[in-house]
């Protein structure tokens, strides 16, 4: 059988772009039993209430909904267990300094299979406030009506041209 090759999306968390200005980003390997791997195989996953937390020198991910696989026994995982990331010790020591300080926190991003092998995308961030969304949200539609309006001038050009 042959090797899967490329990056395979299985769960993006879209709300923590929108909630939080994202500092830092990092991948992380997971440890996972076999039947959360299946699951996820399947495309099943929810990064949704997820975070992440330093205990012991070591960086955990909590709240990440994985449901049991169909096929499983009693062999099956729980869904929201705590999960182990794979970090270098001194990526762990960065994000703990960083995610001490006031108003910062750690979040997942996105969870995908690379090479066969499950990681999760984490990003330091900072809580943003109601007005900063407001104004994200305004900029992009602008960025979106300038946009249309070039490529409704180009798409004019080229039907008289």
């Amino acid at each position: 059988m042959a090797k899967e090759k490329g990056r395979k999306l299985i769960a993006q968390n879209k709300k923590a772009r929108h909630d939080y200005a994202i500092l830092d980003t990092y991948e992380c390997g997971l440890v996972l039993t076999g039947t959360e791997v299946k699951s996820m195989r399947q495309g099943r996953a929810s990064l949704v209430d997820g975070f992440v937390s330093v205990e012991g020198g070591e960086a955990w991910l909590y709240n990440v909904h994985v449901p049991e696989y169909s096929q499983g026994t009693w062999t099956n995982h729980s869904a929201r267990r705590k999960r182990k990331l794979l970090m270098h010790r001194e990526e762990i020591d960065k994000l703990e300094r960083k995610a001490d300080e006031s108003g910062h926190t750690v979040v997942p991003l996105s969870l995908y299979f690379k090479d066969g092998r499950a990681k999760v995308e984490i990003a330091l961030a900072k809580g943003k406030k109601e007005y900063d969304k407001r104004q994200t949200l305004r900029e992009k539609q602008d960025t979106r009506e300038t946009n249309r309006a070039i490529s409704a001038i180009r798409r004019k050009q080229r039907g008289t041209v």
